[in-house]
């Protein structure tokens, strides 16, 4: 006879082995004897909402930030006359340029020999002098008013018509010489410069020829009265020129352009008014060599 009492217990230690997946007390077995195949057999079953969970281990604190340094913000110096505009730094640039020992370029070049009522009043105008530097005074303002007008720039329409051309006016006075028998002579070499000199920047620059524009307005409406009354008494009898008449008020036009030259300034970037500030330099030394040759 086979012997049932021997095998359970053995069936019953595989349930507590430990490697067995139930985490859970097992459940009583279910024992079944076939008489044909005189085994054991049994069958457990568990539940897979019974297995474990586990959590990860919590990460340990984090140590605390470094306290934020705040930077200091340094503030760029501003140029002399910036806060007013560019015109003002223009201005500074010649005080500067007359204080120092050469007064620039453009004293270097002999303008301050011009300048009447100064102490230094002992200078002799000549009539084919004075004819060479109406000749190019023209031949500047030419190419002044015909870049203004022809080009397509936005910015140059601003300065259109301001009043303050002169072009047509040394017109009428280099007539009014031809008609006394004086041989009107062709530009010279500083005028010439000068011309080809405006073309060229103003292919490159607008805010840098506009700087030019200004200064060659400007310096002739200060300075340039001054020298031109002068050299009429000494030359012609105290005769009053066209160059030197305008329509209107040439105080207000001048401060009309010096307005929308300021206005467009307050977009350029600050290297193109440092370029701007350079040119400045460059239009009194062009200008004083025009200037000279009224003694030569």
């Amino acid at each position: 006879m086979l012997s049932f009492g021997a095998a359970a217990p053995s069936s019953l230690r595989l349930l507590e082995n430990p490697r067995f997946p139930c985490t859970t007390p097992p459940p009583s077995p279910n024992l079944s004897f076939n008489p044909k195949n005189p085994r054991f057999s049994f069958s457990c079953s568990c539940s897979s909402s019974s297995s474990p969970s586990f959590s990860p281990p919590s990460a340990p604190p984090s140590p605390s930030a470094p306290p934020v340094t705040k930077k200091r913000v340094r503030y760029r110096k501003l140029h002399p006359g910036e806060s007013e505009g560019i015109v003002e730094e223009m201005r500074f640039v010649a005080m500067r340029l007359r204080s120092t020992p050469t007064g620039g370029d453009e004293k270097a070049e002999g303008e301050g020999e011009l300048e009447p009522g100064g102490g230094r009043d002992t200078w002799q105008p000549s009539m084919e002098g004075f004819l060479k530097y109406l000749v190019d005074s023209k031949l500047v303002f030419d190419t002044v008013e015909r870049i203004v007008d022809e080009s397509t720039d936005v910015a140059y329409v601003y300065f259109r018509r301001t009043g303050l051309e002169r072009s047509a006016s040394l017109s009428k006075d280099l007539e009014w010489f031809r008609q006394q028998d004086l041989v009107i002579p062709e530009p010279s070499a500083p005028g010439i410069t000068y011309s080809t000199y405006l073309k060229e920047l103003a292919e490159r620059s607008a805010p840098s020829f506009l700087c030019h524009l200004y200064n060659i307005y400007f310096a002739h409406i200060s300075g340039g009265q001054e020298i031109g009354k002068k050299v009429c008494e000494k030359l012609l009898e105290g005769k009053e020129l066209e160059f030197y008449k305008w329509d209107g008020n040439v105080q207000e036009s001048l401060k009309d352009v010096r307005e929308n030259l300021n206005e467009l300034g307050q977009h350029w970037t600050r290297d193109e008014k440092n370029r701007c500030l350079r040119e400045a330099a460059k239009s009194f030394r062009f200008l004083g060599q025009i200037v000279r040759l009224i003694i030569l």
